[in-house]
């Protein structure tokens, strides 16, 4: 019998993080405390990028878009968010969405799997994503949840299950 495998990846749906944006647009324009203080939250090419007239509000600029990314289901690991810097008048934050899981994440997750992960499985990174195989199917869904479990700075999927 075959080798049963499924792939780690990690990457946003563009269109989820679209409408966590603009859930938090919305937000910004109704809310009594972000009146006349530039609050905003835009499409900066690939980054986001956030202004507010002072550095408390930029920061809570970022908690509400943090917010609306939870309700949305898009994890809080792959929100790359800067520290605030002055420009001109105002503060701005620039945030980046973490697509794909970087070589030295990917080394980690190896290690792992071949250090805590069950006798008979087997990984390799390919580009940036992680395939992983076995002859059982118990032991890749052990090591499913052994990743779920591990403390990781990376946003998980598991894609691809056969």
């Amino acid at each position: 019998m075959a080798d049963s495998t499924f792939d780690i990846v990690s990457k946003v749906d563009k269109m989820e993080a679209d409408n966590a944006l603009h859930q938090a647009q919305k937000e910004l324009s109704q809310r009594y405390d972000f009146k006349n203080v530039g609050a905003s939250v835009d499409w900066s090419g690939e980054k986001l990028l956030l202004k507010a007239s002072s550095e408390e509000r930029v920061k809570a600029v970022l908690e509400v878009l943090e917010q609306k990314f939870i309700k949305r289901g898009i994890s809080l690991r792959s929100l790359d968010a800067g520290e605030p810097f002055p420009s001109g008048k105002e503060y701005r934050i620039e945030a980046s969405l973490k697509q794909g899981i970087a070589q030295e994440d990917a080394k980690k997750i190896n290690k792992i799997i071949r250090d805590e992960g069950p006798k008979g499985v087997k990984s390799q990174i390919q580009g940036d994503e992680l395939r992983v195989s076995s002859k059982s199917r118990d032991d890749l869904q052990a090591t499913m949840a052994l990743l779920k479990g591990a403390d990781l700075d990376v946003d998980l999927q598991f894609v691809n299950f056969r």
